[in-house]
């Protein structure tokens, strides 16, 4: 981050060195979007992040709530008997839940293995449905800590959107909570995570005006902040005739309306855009309209941030289109006198799930729906306008229908010279809910997060390093897998193998004395206030010398079953029952090699983070060990080995093993490099032929590929005569000179040559 606050790096810390829950908040503008994007890039710890919508879930990168925890649409009565449910509408408890976690293998796997569950926009969760999620997560981990031992951190402005809970669902869920927001759930009010806002505000710099929205988010607005505000009122005040103002309003169709006849008022063409939509992403979360309409002329708003280095644009930004063709759109900044082409955006609809060597949760993309990141931007609700920042805003909020709305719509501006009200501000209808504002008290000063931090870090080591020596469920696997020997019918497959399992049995159950005196010798080595971090390093490491070669021979044991029974007919559940054993041995294997780098960043005094926690030796350990069996089997049963594509025949099919994401253009480069061809490319990355063509553009100006390595000469020098005195800000023009002679691509292809020359 370009700017980091002391609430900033407080809450990173407590997410990558403690096992704390925590509830960031903060004004609008002070940069919760930001800090999210460090926290998933940073953090050592895998990592989901969800959200209450389908929009807000694709915004912050993640997924929803319903669709990861896989819950119905229904209230949560939060126990057993739900005695008090209603005969017309639909309730869960905890008896019903439990049926619908009838989840497959990989998302149970996600679960299983997260570490840290990041839930954006909390403002609009429910108190209901967050104990409907701590339930879920308890049960599939099978582990009756808050959310499953989960460390969860909730983001959101509790000032902003509230849940929406139906009068009929209050009458029976307000016999289980005293509120609906999220922190008036059983599982927060039991176990209340650390309250951090972030307080420094990025987006305004005009005291007045902060005073003036502090006073307003707080209750404490008074008459001479509401006839300030109304110095800036003006009923006759016609955004079509001042450019640059939007119109926060507070029904969509209000807003629909006024963009319609805004639009419609314009002379000249109407030009209308589809989005380019690849493998699965459903309408429901369309982050802008398919069918974009416009006109030059039109006013129109920057719904993403310019993730170029030129940083043209950002989310909110006004512009004029200046011209329009079936394949450009070129946008006028009027104050900067500036105009830029709007290139397409790309959304990714993603799933998560387990990469089987490393056991890090890893995001799949489902889908891509890539389209021009605008929209028209005479009119905008005062919901759609949350994380936007205006210049000028004119604001119609006297019909303001709920607690806050007033302040969210102020908030979007950077200054009070940017505002208009279309109607005097009433005091009523300006205050705040009182249970958030009383939530509010319990926020963290600066000495409790100080002394709270060194207490949860100690806590967190403590608990981290004895947790790997905790194998007590492993071995209870390892018998109920002995035990299942005397149960299977003789010609099971198991036959003949009931041995093996036993020794393997023996051999685990044996470390659970000397792992369990250890474990008690770190618990004295912990307690009280001096902690001599020098002498546990040294006891960890003798103790991972100890325990790591008999834990690495059962699984290389297991490894090697595996290549033998892969290879037997009708085996299925008997590899599946081994690929499990497998699974649980290596994560403990994993863990003991992270306690290692865990102890010596501690000492060295480093911050714990992705960077101090990762290594080679543990993400390539397992591929590396299953490779050395592998050969090692071949090479004792030639004879045996006739036909290899019988071996593997229950192993779930692996995908490539994904690097860190990395900027879309790089990721486009370095399947170039590969020798794959735009139209491979494409299919890889789900995205579409323009898109890759757009990214080798970009490669093609930073003089990072050459024009010569995409297009042939022939077509080159025909590119060439056509743009030798060509000089107009869009390509329509040679487009309607030559026809179809040459694409769109090619155009821009060619003129990204151009532009390389001349930088």
């Amino acid at each position: 981050m370009d700017t980091i606050t002391e609430a900033a790096s407080y809450t990173l810390q407590f997410i990558n060195q403690t096992q704390r829950s925590v509830f960031l908040t903060g004004k609008a503008g002070t940069g919760k979007t930001t800090l999210l994007r460090e926290i998933i890039k940073t953090t050592h710890k895998n990592t989901v992040v969800v959200a209450p919508t389908g929009i807000a879930a694709l915004n912050a990168g993640g997924v929803t709530i319903h669709s990861m925890f896989q819950l119905p649409f229904a209230g949560f009565i939060p126990d057993h008997s739900g005695k008090h449910l209603s005969d017309s509408v639909k309730f869960e408890n905890k008896n019903t839940l439990g049926r619908h976690f009838r989840m497959n293998g990989q998302k149970k796997a996600v679960i299983q293995n997260m570490e840290l569950l990041i839930i954006d926009e909390v403002s609009m969760l429910r108190a209901d449905v967050l104990d409907a999620i701590d339930f879920m997560m308890q049960s599939v981990r099978r582990n009756k800590k808050p959310f499953g031992g989960v460390q969860v951190l909730f983001i959101g402005d509790l000032l902003q959107l509230p849940p929406v809970i139906k009068d009929e669902e209050w009458r029976t869920l307000r016999q289980y909570y005293k509120g609906k927001f999220f922190f008036h759930s059983q599982v927060v009010q039991q176990h209340p995570p650390v309250y951090i806002e972030l307080s420094k505000i990025f987006r305004q710099t005009d005291d007045r005006f902060i005073s003036i929205l502090n006073n307003l988010r707080h209750n404490t607005i008074s008459a001479a902040d509401v006839s300030a505000l109304n110095a800036y009122v003006k009923p006759d005040f016609d955004v079509r005739e001042h450019k640059g103002y939007i119109v926060l309003t507070t029904h969509n169709a209000k807003a629909d309306e006024i963009n319609a006849a805004a639009l419609g008022d314009l002379p000249g063409q109407l030009h209308s855009y589809s989005p380019e939509i690849t493998g699965e992403f459903p309408d429901k979360i369309f982050p802008v309209d398919a069918n974009l309409q416009l006109k030059t002329g039109a006013q129109v708003m920057f719904v993403k941030n310019d993730l170029s280095p030129e940083k043209n644009y950002f989310n909110g930004k006004m512009g004029v289109i200046k011209s329009l063709s079936e394949a450009e759109i070129l946008v006028h900044f009027p104050e900067e006198n500036k105009t830029i082409e709007v290139e397409r955006y790309e959304w990714e609809n993603i799933k998560y799930t387990v990469n089987p060597d490393t056991k890090e949760i890893q995001e799949d993309i489902l889908g891509t729906f890539v389209h021009y990141p605008i929209k028209l931007a005479w009119a905008i609700t005062v919901h759609k306008s949350q994380g936007l920042t205006f210049d000028k805003a004119a604001l119609d909020v006297s019909q303001v229908f709920l607690p806050g709305q007033a302040y969210v719509a102020l908030s979007r501006l950077r200054s009070l010279e940017g505002l208009i009200l279309l109607s005097p501000l009433q005091m009523n209808g300006l205050s705040n809910d009182r249970d958030v504002m009383d939530y509010a008290q319990s926020k963290a000063d600066g000495d409790v997060l100080e002394s709270l931090l060194e207490s949860e870090t100690k806590k967190f080591l403590h608990q981290y390093l004895t947790g790997s020596f905790h194998w007590d469920d492993i071995a209870q696997e390892w018998r109920n897998h002995e035990y299942s020997y005397r149960t299977d019918a003789e010609k099971s497959p198991k036959t003949g193998h009931a041995l093996w399992a036993a020794e393997r049995t023996r051999t685990i159950w044996s470390l659970l004395e000397p792992a369990g005196k250890f474990k008690s010798q770190l618990d004295k080595l912990f307690y009280g206030p001096d902690t001599d971090l020098a002498f546990i390093s040294d006891r960890i490491h003798a103790a991972i010398d100890y325990f790591l070669g008999p834990m690495e021979q059962i699984h290389y044991d297991l490894l090697w079953k595996l290549e033998e029974i892969g290879r037997m007919k009708k085996a299925k559940a008997f590899y599946e029952e081994l690929a499990q054993l497998e699974d649980l041995q290596l994560q403990a294997i994993q863990r003991l090699m992270k306690a290692r780098l865990l102890i010596q960043t501690v000492l060295s005094g480093k911050p714990i983070s992705r960077e101090t926690m990762q290594s080679v030796e543990i993400s390539g350990y397992r591929s590396r060990k299953a490779d050395l069996v592998r050969r090692e089997f071949k090479a004792l049963n030639v004879t045996m080995i006739d036909d290899e594509q019988d071996y593997g025949r229950y192993a779930p099919k692996k995908k490539a093993q994904k690097a860190p994401k990395k900027n879309t253009v790089n990721e486009t480069y370095e399947l170039w490099l590969q020798k794959h061809s735009v139209k491979e490319i494409a299919g890889i990355r789900k995205l579409t032929v323009q898109t890759i063509n757009t990214h080798l553009g970009k490669l093609i100006e930073a003089h990072t590929i050459s024009i010569t390595d995409v297009l042939p000469e022939d077509k080159i020098r025909a590119l060439a005569d056509a743009f030798r005195d060509y000089h107009e800000e869009t390509l329509h023009g040679l487009r309607e000179i030559h026809g179809d002679r040459f694409t769109w691509d090619e155009l821009r292809l060619f003129r990204a040559a151009l532009n390389a020359e001349t930088a």
